[in-house]
């Protein structure tokens, strides 16, 4: 027999936490009554339109299951109830190993808005959350040392494979995170595995079946959504990349659409460590726009003063159709696309627009069999594309609106193979004034 699934109010307006919290009227008053909630299986946590929870977080260790997922939510009518945490929600994290390179920072305080560690099966939908902390006395918004902050950080480790993480129709902003650390669960969404315990009696950390869609992410530092760096990255070496390594320690039936990514100080939207990733209908917009000397200015010894648009890291048959990435600014990389060390990426019916890095890279020699197709490219500036030492890449059937001067392929960004056929390409002054 099913248990029977309960559902709790959250009203920071006219509740209490001596309450009950099973109806309207008993509803709890914050978001730490809830987080001392054993969720069960189909159990749902509503919270009020119209409510406020300052300096607030919700950190869940919860597990649902396929037919009977936990839910987190909205009631009533008006706004989205808004959880600003501020600073708050710090948890520590630790990857329990170096990174892939040397200079990326691997463990340190974290403080999330939302967190989901070792869950399965359970939905976020339907919130405002903000994460700014900008009374933090002593910090300036660039200094090396920033605590990471995140929107939503959704963490794997001592459960073997998390399944069933829904993040739907949210908005997120105001994440000031810390510019300079690309791993750590940093900027508005940030899904990462972490070295387990005793990985002989779990399994590896992993995910599956995650689907992001619908969600807002406005000023997110330093990523605007990024689905699942892990510590099994040396599992991944190598440029033909082949299923074993992804059954075992990456991630599957990953599902990231109908998100707008605007003015993250970092990368727009990337999925890393997966296996035939499907990427599509989302938009970066204006992204990378702390990657300068003004914001990203004591980096020390890190490295990756770097960043682009919509992209891929170590995944296997990743698909992007149909996104648009626009003005992505200027650093080492800022193309609309890049696909980065995997095997098999393929880019169809997507638009870009004035990406000061161009249009698309392909970027060194571990990333191959990689397909640029039917997509558009609106005047995309320093160059269209960008080889970079890449071995394979086909470009074929696109069509590319040129101004004048700028070169299809990127000064200094050259160097690969690849093959061009059956392009169009069309000069901007004729379709100008």
């Amino acid at each position: 027999m099913m248990p029977l699934c309960k559902t709790y109010y959250v009203n920071a307006e006219t509740g209490r936490d001596s309450f009950d919290g099973l109806s309207e009227a008993t509803a709890f008053a914050s978001l730490r009554a809830v987080n001392l909630l054993t969720l069960q299986p189909g159990d749902r946590v509503q919270l009020a339109r119209g409510s406020v929870f300052a300096g607030q977080y919700l950190h869940l260790t919860c597990c649902g299951s396929k037919d009977a997922p936990i839910v987190v939510g909205a009631y009533g009518d008006g706004p989205a109830p808004r959880i600003d945490a501020d600073g708050q929600g710090i948890w520590y994290q630790d990857y329990g190993c170096p990174l892939d390179s040397p200079t990326h920072v691997y463990r340190g305080y974290v403080s999330s808005a939302v967190l989901l560690y070792d869950a399965a099966y359970v939905t976020v939908q339907d919130l405002e959350i903000t994460n700014h902390s900008g009374a933090i006395l002593g910090e300036s918004y660039s200094q090396p040392d920033k605590m990471e902050r995140t929107g939503v950080a959704v963490v794997a480790k001592d459960k073997g494979t998390c399944r069933g993480i829904t993040l739907r129709d949210l908005a997120i902003h105001d994440v000031n995170g810390n510019v300079y650390d690309k791993h750590m669960n940093n900027g508005g969404i940030y899904m990462t595995a972490l070295s387990p315990a005793d990985e002989a009696a779990t399994g590896p950390a992993r995910f599956a079946d995650v689907l992001v869609e619908g969600c807002y992410l406005y000023r997110v530092s330093r990523w605007g959504l990024a689905v699942g760096y892990t510590y099994a990255h040396a599992h991944f070496q190598g440029a033909a990349l082949e299923e074993a390594p992804f059954l075992k320690y990456g991630h599957e039936n990953v599902t990231i659409r109908d998100n707008y990514v605007k003015l993250a100080g970092g990368d727009g939207i990337t999925v890393m460590y997966a296996l035939r990733p499907l990427v599509e209908h989302n938009t970066a917009d204006s992204v990378a726009c702390e990657i300068n000397d003004r914001v990203y200015s004591h980096p020390g010894d890190r490295a990756g003063k770097v960043a682009a648009g919509i992209w891929p890291w170590k995944c296997k048959d990743a698909l992007f159709r149909c996104n648009e990435a626009a003005d992505t600014r200027l650093n080492q990389d800022s193309m609309g696309y890049d696909a980065d060390s995997g095997d098999g990426t393929a880019y169809e019916y997507n638009f870009s627009r004035q990406n000061e890095g161009g249009c698309v890279m392909f970027c060194l020699q571990e990333a191959i069999h990689n397909t640029f197709c039917h997509n558009v490219s609106f005047d995309d500036l320093g160059g269209t594309i960008s080889p970079s030492e890449n071995p394979d890449a086909l470009i074929t059937d696109n069509v590319f609106y040129v101004r004048d001067g700028v070169p299809f392929v990127r000064p200094q960004m050259g160097g690969g193979n690849y093959t061009a056929e059956n392009n169009t390409f069309l000069p901007l002054d004729k379709f100008t004034p």
